[in-house]
C-alpha cells in the first residue's frame, strides 16, 4: 500500500512538471510570437570605463551593470563620431557622419565663425548639415510604420524646431529639443520648453527616467518604442551634498593622487577617476535607469523587452568639465583615439538566453537600427541604414564571418583637443589621416589598444592601402571638408599653448583639489538640489 501512494505521487508530480514544461514552452513561443518592446539608453558623454562592470572603481553603477549581465557585450563597441549630434544621427539613420552630412555638434563654429574662438588654428573647420535629414527614414519612423507606439525622453540635439523628435516619428516627446546640454542645469526649474517643471528641485535624470517609466506603464499592453535620451552625465556637471560626500570619502579612502592630468597635444587630460561631482551624476544615471527596469518588471514585460544601452560618444577627459579618465585608452570626447569613441556596447534580449555573452567584434552606432528591426521581425531597410549591419546573428550565438571597413569622419576641431581627422578601422589596424598637414598614424589595436605607438613606418603598406580606401570613401559620399586659413598665425598658436601649459593645467590641478576638500560647497543650494516646493 505504501508503494502504491509513492507511485501515484510521483505519477502526479510528474504530470504537474510535464504540465509546467508545456506552460513554460508555450509562454517561450508567445514571447517570440509577440512583437517584442524595445527600450533604447543612450547616455551623453559616457566613457567606456564609466561603468563598474567595465572597469571603474570609483564609479557605482549596479543597475546597469546589470543590463550587461543579462546581455550581450559588444567589447568593441564605437560611437559614430567623437562628438554628439554626428552620433546620435548615427544611431538614428543608420548612416555614417560623412554620408548624412551632420559631421559635427549643432551649434558649432564652421568657416570663418571659428575664429571668433581666437584659437589660432591652422585650418577652417568644414561646414556641416545643421538637421537631421528630412528625407532620412528614422529608425522610429521605421518602428511606427510597424505599428510600435514611439516614444522619446531627454536630450535630442539633431536640429531646430521643425526637426524636434516629433518631426521625425516620435509619438511622445518629453524634453528633446534643439539644446544639446541641460539648459539651467540638473535641478528644476531648469529651462526645456519640452519639460515643464513641476517640483523645484527635482532631479532632471531621474524626471527623465520617471516619465520613460510612466510610458512603460501606460502602454504595457501594446508594442512600444521607447528612447531614453539622459542628458547626463553632460556638464555641467552636478550633484547633490550627499553623492558628493559619498564619493569624496570614497577618493580619500583610495588615497588621493597628488596630480590629476598630463598634458595632450593640445589641452590637459584628465588621468585618474576621482571626481565626486561627476561619480554622483553617474550615479544618478544609474538610479533613473533602475527606475526604468523596474517598470518593465512591474508591468510584466521583461522577458520580451529588448534593453540597449550605449553612449555617444567618449568620457571628459579634457575640455567642458574635464569630468572622467578613460584609461588605459587614449584621449575622450572630441579626440581621434579610442578614448574618443569606444563607448559601452549592450543589448539584452531576454529569450536568447545570452546573458553574460562577449562578442570581440567591432560594432558602431549605425547597427542599431538593422540590428532592432531585424529581431523585431520588422522588414530591413537596406537603403537607408546602409552603413550598418544586423548583429541578430552574434546575438544569436552564431560567428560573423564578414569583414567591413568602419569609417570616421571629423573635419572640425573640438572643444577637447581633437584635430581635424578621418578615421578608418578594419581588422585591427586603425589608420587616422590629419587634414592640418596630410600625416597619418597607424595602430594594431589587438596589441595597441591604448595607440601607444605608431607603427606606421613598419607597415607603409597597410598604411597605404587604408588610406587609399579612405579617401576613395570621403570622395564616393562626397564629404564635406575643412580649408586652410590665411590668416593662421604660428606665433599666436605658441603663445596661445604656453598659456595652457602655465596656466590652465596648474588651475585644473588646483579645482581638482578643491572639488576635494572637505569644505567644498558650490553655493548654499547645491545647484538647486536642497529647493523645496513652497
Amino acid at each position: 500500500m505504501k508503494n502504491l501512494f509513492k507511485n501515484i505521487f510521483s505519477l502526479i508530480v510528474a504530470a504537474i512538471c510535464l504540465q509546467a514544461c508545456k506552460d513554460k514552452a508555450s509562454l517561450d513561443e508567445n514571447i517570440k510570437m509577440k512583437k517584442p518592446n524595445i527600450v533604447f539608453i543612450l547616455v551623453d558623454d559616457l566613457g567606456l570605463h564609466d561603468l563598474s562592470i567595465t572597469g571603474s572603481k570609483f564609479y557605482e553603477t549596479p543597475n546597469v551593470d546589470r543590463i550587461a549581465e543579462e546581455g550581450m557585450v559588444f567589447e568593441q563597441g564605437y560611437a559614430a563620431s567623437r562628438v554628439c549630434s554626428p552620433s546620435r544621427a548615427s544611431i538614428m539613420t543608420g548612416k555614417f557622419t560623412a554620408r548624412h552630412g551632420i559631421t559635427d555638434w549643432i551649434g558649432a563654429a564652421s568657416g570663418t565663425a571659428w575664429r571668433k574662438h581666437n584659437r589660432h588654428d591652422k585650418l577652417l573647420p568644414a561646414e556641416y548639415v545643421h538637421n537631421l535629414p528630412e528625407n532620412d527614414v528614422t529608425i522610429a519612423e521605421a518602428m511606427k510604420a510597424a505599428g510600435y507606439k514611439t516614444f522619446f525622453a531627454g536630450k535630442w540635439h539633431l536640429g531646430e524646431e521643425g526637426s524636434y523628435p516629433e518631426d521625425h516619428g516620435f509619438e511622445i516627446n518629453k524634453g528633446g529639443w534643439d539644446k544639446g546640454s541641460p539648459m539651467g542645469g540638473y535641478f528644476s526649474p531648469w529651462d526645456n520648453p519640452k519639460l515643464p517643471n513641476i517640483v523645484k528641485g527635482e532631479n532632471l535624470t531621474m524626471r527623465l527616467g520617471k516619465e520613460t517609466a510612466n510610458f512603460i506603464k501606460q502602454h504595457k499592453d501594446s508594442a512600444f518604442f521607447a528612447f531614453l535620451s539622459f542628458y547626463a552625465v553632460h556638464g555641467p556637471i552636478q550633484t547633490t551634498s550627499e553623492k558628493w560626500q559619498k564619493y569624496r570619502d570614497k577618493a580619500e579612502d583610495k588615497g588621493i593622487a597628488k596630480d590629476g592630468y598630463k598634458m595632450e597635444r593640445v589641452l590637459p587630460v584628465r588621468q585618474v577617476q576621482d571626481n565626486p561631482i561627476y561619480a554622483g551624476l553617474v550615479e544618478s544615471m544609474d538610479d533613473a535607469v533602475g527606475v526604468v527596469l523596474q517598470a518593465l518588471k512591474e508591468a510584466g514585460l521583461e522577458e520580451n523587452t529588448i534593453v540597449v544601452f550605449t553612449s555617444d560618444n567618449g568620457g571628459v577627459a579634457s575640455g567642458d568639465a574635464f569630468s572622467t579618465s578613460n584609461l588605459p585608452l587614449r584621449g575622450g570626447k572630441g579626440y581621434q583615439w579610442e578614448g574618443g569613441i569606444r563607448e559601452p556596447y549592450f543589448i539584452k534580449v531576454p529569450w536568447l538566453k545570452n546573458g553574460g555573452s562577449q562578442s570581440s567584434f567591432p560594432v558602431t552606432g549605425t547597427d542599431f537600427y538593422p540590428t532592432l528591426l531585424d529581431l523585431a521581425n520588422v522588414n530591413l531597410l537596406p537603403e537607408q541604414h546602409i552603413d550598418g549591419i544586423s548583429l541578430k546573428p552574434i546575438l544569436e550565438g552564431e560567428k560573423m564571418d564578414i569583414q567591413r571597413p568602419l569609417f570616421w569622419h571629423y573635419p572640425h576641431y573640438g572643444n577637447q583637443g581633437g584635430n581635424p581627422s578621418s578615421i578608418i578601422r578594419e581588422n585591427d589596424w586603425k589608420l587616422i589621416h590629419y587634414w592640418e598637414d596630410g600625416s597619418e598614424e597607424l595602430y594594431n589595436l589587438a596589441s595597441d589598444a591604448g595607440e601607444q605607438s605608431n607603427v606606421i613606418t613598419e607597415n607603409p603598406e597597410i598604411a597605404e592601402k587604408l588610406s587609399k580606401k579612405l579617401v576613395d570613401w570621403l570622395e564616393n559620399v562626397e564629404a564635406n571638408m575643412p580649408t586652410k586659413d590665411p590668416e593662421f598665425d604660428m606665433k599666436l598658436a605658441a603663445k596661445r599653448h604656453q598659456n595652457i601649459v602655465k596656466e590652465k593645467l596648474p588651475a585644473l590641478e588646483a579645482e581638482r583639489m578643491n572639488f576635494l576638500s572637505k569644505d567644498f560647497e558650490p553655493n548654499n543650494d547645491w545647484w538647486g538640489s536642497k529647493i523645496t516646493q513652497d
